[in-house]
């Protein structure tokens, strides 16, 4: 299968700018890969150039949010198949929408998350749940 995956609140607790605090895919998402599963990172962050005045100075910053989310990939040995799109797409669409058999994101009608960790202002994915239904479905 070909999985999208969002990042903040799904993958690491929500921090953004910065990357949040580990909530348990890691296992998970090298278990979706070692059983042959694809995953593509489907995320609002994306890297991007801005104006800003610094000491009365107009001067362009590089915000590098979304590469930030593919090194904590790499950093934890997850290969990523795409990055905000299936790259088989581009083949049969021109839709900007990732194509995938299934998507994992804490905004999600029905993804269980949990909300009660002194630490984080917003819930966030439940990766043993997710796991548990994974394994009911045959994913894993």
């Amino acid at each position: 299968m070909d999985i999208c995956i969002d990042f903040d609140g799904t993958c690491v607790s929500h921090e953004f700018p910065d990357i949040g605090n580990d909530i348990g895919a890691v296992p998970v998402l090298k278990e979706l890969v070692e059983k042959g599963h694809r995953l593509i990172l489907f995320t609002m962050r994306s890297d991007r150039k801005k104006k800003k005045k610094v000491d009365g100075q107009e001067v362009i910053v590089e915000e590098n949010v979304l590469s930030d989310a593919i090194r904590w990939f790499e950093e934890n040995g997850i290969p990523l198949y795409g990055v905000q799109k299936n790259p088989t797409q581009r083949f049969w669409t021109s839709s900007p929408k990732a194509y995938g058999h299934l998507y994992i994101d804490d905004a999600n009608l029905g993804c269980p998350l949990l909300d009660n960790d002194e630490g984080s202002q917003r819930p966030y994915v439940d990766w043993l749940r997710v796991r548990e239904m994974l394994v009911e479905k045959g994913v894993l």
